[in-house]
């Protein structure tokens, strides 16, 4: 079931107020210039810029957050950069712990990688060009997650402005997250010595119902990815010879995915790809469901047209909340990201092409094998094809879902305490549909953690698309409901 609201809370450890008004002023005066700035630099993740290393703006972002942190002269901090052979960078840094007998460790976790451009920005707006309007700092990374370093040492100095004790506080930051975080795994061994016993995982790379409450992220699906390519030729010609003789190859491709997807329905048709949604869950979608109601559809940007004098809109896959809820968080799913071998509009002539490459993205529900469902879709993709074409599935990504641990009372009542304390409104619960690989893993390594997944991503911020913004009204409120939370482990 979802979990309790606590009404009987413990007593207050923070001056909730003075807190708030700390962080406010702090992004205020020196957070979103920080933010800023870094929206205009490129750091595409390795995945989008395979020479990352040579271009410079992974090490740029990199440095300027280090240089920051090192900056607000935190008492007990301690920073480095650490590189690993042929690896993205990551940021490690400890605070001493200053809570008599507390013997677990906080773990904050960012990343500072960006999603390439796309397009369909608006015209005042782009990836790498911040503009802060309205409470709403644009450009790529920011919400995404740029800010998750600048907000955890925020949450920090909040706590040590009022002396409140607290546990010790190490913070990971990696540059590889966009890409899979690929590169994440050779730090975490390398660092689980100085990582500690880890009682709390902050993670601020997740999403938000709304901007009226602090929301847990409860699951993440997982994800396959790959290039599906189909070639039939070794060079084009010329179709008003050669069609109906040479199968097109793009007519292959929807034979070809006509096996994984049912394209009518958009159903997955491996068994293996689905799993069975826990009733905990369920019930948190139905909560969920309620609170935010109609709002979990409408929040896209969905294309209309005029249509005979009456305005149509495309419709989503469901209307009703709960289902729509689950459809993004537990059922696997099929996107094209990219396609190649396509020549501009402008540059197509009568010329039947040599092959068709698409992008797969298949989002697969938490409990589900990711690298499992690689190979599965690798053979079931490859096998057997038509015409005896040329059929290539080559993997790029996997990373498997997460689930969250059940709820200890502390950590329950933290949030609640969080959510009410700089919301007004109770703490909410939702799956997400995204993918944090770091997630599942530290879920292994430590089981017993308590894992706090939230984020910025709320209605209409885009993360990934155009137009992509920071809520900063949110996250300031977020930053100090995390010093909560933090002031309040055990």
């Amino acid at each position: 079931m979802n979990a309790p609201l606590h009404r009987e809370l413990p007593a207050t450890v923070l001056d909730s107020a003075a807190a708030l008004a700390r962080v406010n002023d702090q992004w205020d005066r020196d957070i979103v210039r920080q933010l800023t700035d870094y929206i205009a630099i490129p750091a595409k993740s390795p995945g989008f810029d395979p020479d990352w290393a040579r271009h410079g703006y992974i090490e740029t972002v990199l440095r300027n957050a280090a240089a920051w942190v090192e900056e607000q002269k935190v008492a007990g901090l301690k920073l480095e950069v650490v590189r690993l052979p042929g690896r993205t960078p990551v940021i490690f840094f400890e605070v001493e712990g200053t809570k008599p007998g507390a013997t677990q460790t906080v773990l904050m976790y960012g990343h500072l990688d960006k999603q390439p451009e796309f397009n369909g920005w608006r015209s005042d707006l782009g990836p790498w060009t911040p503009k802060y309007e309205d409470g709403k700092l644009y450009g790529r990374g920011g919400a995404d997650d740029g800010y998750a370093v600048y907000a955890s040492i925020a949450a920090v100095q909040a706590l040590k402005a009022q002396g409140t004790p607290h546990a010790r506080i190490v913070g990971l930051i990696e540059t590889c997250e966009e890409s899979g975080s690929y590169d994440l795994l050779p730090y975490v061994d390398a660092l689980r010595p100085r990582l500690g016993d880890v009682g709390l995982v902050i993670c601020l790379d997740s999403g938000a119902g709304n901007y009226d409450q602090l929301w847990l992220t409860t699951s993440l699906r997982g994800m396959a990815s790959g290039t599906l390519k189909v070639e039939v030729l070794t060079e084009g010609v010329h179709s008003g010879d050669a069609s109906g003789l040479v199968p097109s190859s793009f007519r292959i491709m929807r034979q070809v995915l006509d096996r994984l997807e049912d394209s009518a329905t958009g159903r997955l048709l491996p068994a293996s790809f689905h799993c069975e949604m826990p009733a905990e869950r369920l019930e948190q979608a139905k909560a969920t469901a309620a609170i935010l109601g109609d709002e979990i559809y409408k929040r896209f940007p969905w294309a209309h047209y005029d249509c005979g004098g009456s305005i149509q809109t495309a419709l989503p896959t469901t209307t009703d909340p709960v289902q729509a809820l689950v459809n993004r968080t537990w059922t696997p799913t099929l996107s094209v990201t990219g396609a190649e071998g396509f020549p501009a509009l402008q540059d197509a002539g009568n010329v039947l092409r040599p092959y068709t490459a698409f992008k797969l993205s298949l989002r697969l529900p938490p409990l589900v094998d990711a690298a499992a469902s690689v190979q599965e879709l690798k053979a079931l993709l490859e096998d057997n094809a038509p015409y005896q074409a040329r059929v290539t599935f080559e993997p790029s990504s996997a990373a498997t879902g997460w689930n969250a641990p059940a709820i200890d009372p502390w950590f329950g009542q933290a949030l609640e305490a969080a959510s009410l304390a700089h919301f007004g409104a109770p703490v909410g619960y939702i799956g997400q549909g995204g993918t944090i690989p770091l997630m599942n893993m530290l879920s292994q390594g430590f089981p017993t953690a308590q894992m706090m997944v939230c984020g910025v991503l709320g209605p209409r911020s885009n993360a990934h698309g155009p137009n992509e913004f920071l809520h900063v009204p949110y996250a300031k409120r977020l930053t100090a409901a995390v010093a909560e939370v933090v002031a309040r482990l055990p």
